[in-house]
């Protein structure tokens, strides 16, 4: 591989966006949480067969909703990863208590694996690096196991603005994977500009890093509404997109569609073949139900009901 950042590869005859994007969004992911899950009556309903659900644990919540959650939405036949929040599991005793009973009550064999929201470690983990070091998931037998990425920076980590010790981290999990042979993958946070997640994953590209990467749009919604979540979650560069959007008032009550991101990426993946994003992965800021809609219209998908009859 060559070490030269930023190279593109020119494609002879790139697809246009119209043409990319359904290419680009098929086998799409989305993320719940137990109490927004709730308001889904079935999600055959809205999702196409196969589609992966994130749960997302939310610092505070039952382990017991979460499994309830989960075992719901795998009966009714999708793929279903739950987070692992390190500083939010006290000890090794309560990690493989989850696993396991993620695992005996609903059949997961998948997990996101994260530091968590929280500041201070509940008990004695700290980063995912540590939840990894346990061998617990793949002694419950997980297969494949995703980390949260970050294209625009994590001042939690780097708080000096660089990403050194960001590199460093995923240069240990890229080992860890190749070490153990779990099938590892970066899912991120959401962004609204195309031009620092292409520079972001040429980045890893160029630092030897070929760990997939899932990356995570937000669904439609109300601006107000995202701009909200992109300040909550550090959301960086790309929340000029919004704030440059908010000051155009033939579009401030106009609820946003990440179209024109989805579309750039689309294309510049058409035109790069190896460029690093494998899936899109949606965070429904603007309802569950909402999000499922906007995608399954721009791949031409239909919900697994409509499919399976």
């Amino acid at each position: 591989m060559s070490l030269l950042p930023f190279m593109r590869r020119k494609a002879e005859s790139p697809a246009a966006p119209s043409e990319a994007t359904p290419r680009f969004l098929s086998g799409w992911s989305i993320e719940v949480m137990p109490r927004t899950a709730e308001k889904v009556e079935d999600f055959r309903a809205i999702l196409p067969p196969g589609t992966r659900v994130y749960i997302a644990h939310i610092d505070g919540t039952a382990i017991e909703d979460m499994v309830a959650t989960a075992k719901r939405i795998a009966a009714q036949g999708f793929d279903v990863m739950p987070h692992f929040p390190a500083r939010s599991i006290a000890d090794r005793a309560m990690l493989s208590d989850w696993i396991a009973r993620y695992q005996g009550e609903a059949g997961i064999t998948e997990g996101l694996i994260l530091a968590g929201g929280r500041k201070d470690p509940l008990g004695e983990f700290q980063s995912s690096m540590d939840l990894l070091e346990t061998g617990l998931f793949d002694h419950h037998g997980f297969q494949r196991l995703h980390l949260a990425g970050h294209p625009e920076g994590n001042k939690d980590i780097d708080p000096d603005g660089s990403d050194r010790m960001v590199m460093e981290a995923l240069r240990w999990k890229q080992a860890f994977a190749q070490r153990t042979g779990a099938k590892l993958a970066l899912a991120t946070q959401f962004c609204f500009d195309a031009k620092p997640v292409i520079a972001w994953v040429d980045r890893l590209q160029a630092e030897g890093i070929e760990l997939p990467v899932h990356i995570g749009i937000a669904g439609p919604a109300k601006l107000q509404t995202l701009i909200k979540f992109a300040i909550a979650c550090g959301v960086g560069p790309s929340l000029q997109v919004l704030q440059k959007r908010a000051m155009d008032v033939t579009k401030l009550l106009l609820p946003y569609e990440p179209n024109d991101v989805v579309d750039q990426l689309a294309a510049h993946k058409a035109a790069n073949p190896s460029f690093g994003i494998e899936q899109v992965h949606i965070f429904p800021l603007g309802g569950i139900s909402t999000a499922a809609t906007w995608a399954n219209n721009r791949t031409g998908q239909q919900p697994a009901l409509a499919v399976n009859g």
